[in-house]
């Protein structure tokens, strides 16, 4: 009941003139988002982190959730019209919904995505309603010991898991982390690698490396592209709605993808992108028609939908019950929080009860908004996706420099910045992994907080990490993520051939 009454309290919140405008606003710029190839909510809620600081919280985090949910929903246009993800967690949804527009079928696609979408994402967020306060009690049991193991099952998740090369993924948090403590050291007051810069004192704002990360990387990786030629935009023909047998062939897909979904998204390894591969296949497996996968199965887009969406709820509860991101924008959302001075975790529900409850409340409020804008706006989508990329490129660093000039006043952030965005620009080429440097360098300072504090209530013991039971745990579930893809790709190798 005490949850009920919470939430009630969230929608009182969320409902208000001003937070529906902020919620409006969030949807349809994040389904924009979405549509556009390359742009990510994480790039937009970084951009938008300097010009929300004078609204008040509540509204700034409603409307950094419209901008999440809705570039999940507004990624699904893009794979089945253009055949070009506009988020990783969408490729499984171009496989089928790209073949199904070829037939002709682009309204059933666009209509099943969004129905299941929204199913999924009511559906992940009743979980994240009850479940929330429930890993918040467990959580406020641990000490500094556990929560330093605990971040490092999430370095090493994000690192040697997620990526396509666990050396690589290393390389970039040990990047993340080295931003991450640059600064004076609050134990000691020493400046770290500062090489004598005075702005670089207060150290490197996580937004000034968020955007040099994926605005001024984008751009540059595009500028340097030689691609010629406009992709095939597929025009939406016939009805948008869903017939008798595309209803039938699809609710169950939703539902299977909204359990598979949340779990993924809640867990350090999780994430979007294996969830939407698991319920692709599941699906696959379950369906009567197994053989129309691959030519357009209409299975193959609500499953793959649907756990993309309900893993987008699940991403929320590490990050706002432990201060855990495990993904890229939970973690630039974490920031913002950092930001407000609200440090997520265990006690933020004790402390910024009300606040969490109307994020909550709006993530409600903006699934049925987004259920609303997606069909009616596809001829608006379609448009979009027409803007010529550079273009939309040159115009996003405009921003990206009048927003990082905007946080500070300095100059030296702008060179941080575009330093920054070099560096990211030969990770885009050379494929190393970004998500790694961003995690690494806002969880890096907590982790070594954390570390400094359990060595201080066990009088220097270093042990205590490995005989107090939950840490020892955590540890070696780390050291599993961290050996065992490589362990498996050995003994796959080293099996004989069949005959």
């Amino acid at each position: 009941m005490e949850t009920l009454a919470s939430l009630a309290g969230g929608f009182a919140t969320a409902l208000s003139p001003v937070n529906l405008g902020f919620a409006f606003a969030g949807c349809f710029l994040g389904t924009a988002v979405g549509v556009l190839p390359g742009i990510g909510p994480a790039l937009t809620v970084a951009l938008l982190l300097p010009i929300t600081f004078q609204v008040p919280a509540e509204s700034a985090f409603i409307l950094f959730a419209g901008v999440y949910y809705g570039a999940m929903y507004g990624g699904s246009t893009t794979s089945i019209l253009l055949n070009t993800p506009g988020e990783s967690a969408t490729i499984i949804t171009a496989l089928e919904g790209f073949k199904m527009a070829k037939k002709g079928r682009a309204g059933p696609a666009l209509a099943t995505a969004a129905i299941g979408s929204f199913v999924a994402g009511t559906i992940a967020t009743v979980a994240l309603t009850f479940f929330a306060p429930v890993v918040v009690e467990l959580a406020l049991k641990l000490g500094p010991a556990e929560y330093f193991s605990l971040m490092v099952i999430a370095f090493t998740a994000v690192s040697a898991v997620l990526g396509s090369s666990a050396l690589r993924g290393l390389a970039m948090l040990f990047l993340g982390l080295i931003l991450g403590v640059v600064g004076v050291d609050l134990q000691t007051g020493q400046p770290r690698f500062t090489f004598g810069v005075i702005e670089l004192l207060d150290g490197i704002e996580v937004t000034i490396v968020a955007v040099g990360l994926f605005a001024v990387a984008e751009a540059l990786h595009l500028a340097t592209r030689r691609k010629h030629g406009e992709d095939e935009i597929l025009a939406v023909s016939g009805s948008l709605w869903l017939s008798r047998e595309d209803w039938a062939r699809s609710w169950k897909p939703w539902l299977r993808g909204a359990l598979l979904g949340f779990p993924f998204g809640a867990i350090p390894a999780g994430g979007s992108e294996l969830p939407t591969f698991l319920s692709y296949f599941m699906e696959k497996r379950l369906s009567p028609r197994p053989e129309e996968f691959g030519q357009g199965a209409i299975e193959g887009v609500a499953g793959p939908e649907a756990a993309n969406n309900a893993a987008a709820a699940g991403v929320l509860m590490p990050m706002l019950t432990l201060g855990l991101p495990t993904s890229v924008t939970a973690a630039i959302m974490l920031s913002a929080f950092q930001s407000y001075g609200i440090q997520p975790g265990p006690l933020l529900f004790v402390n910024q009860g009300p606040l969490v409850w109307s994020l909550i409340a709006s993530l409600y409020v903006g699934n049925l908004m987004l259920l609303v804008l997606n069909l009616p706006l596809i001829g608006l989508w379609v448009r979009v996706l027409k803007i010529p990329q550079p273009q939309l490129y040159a115009g996003i660093l405009v921003f990206a420099t009048i927003g990082a000039y905007g946080v500070s006043n300095s100059v030296i952030d702008l060179i941080v910045m575009y330093v920054i965005g070099f560096v990211g620009m030969l990770m885009k080429r050379y494929d190393f992994p970004v998500a790694p440097v961003v995690i690494g360098m806002i969880l890096g300072p907590l982790a070594e907080q954390a570390f400094r504090q359990a060595l201080t209530i066990s009088q220097g013991d270093w042990t205590t990490f490995v005989t107090r039971p939950i840490s020892a745990a955590f540890l070696v579930i780390a050291l599993l993520l961290a050996v065992g893809p490589t362990l498996y790709r050995g003994l796959a190798r080293s099996r004989p051939a069949p005959a």
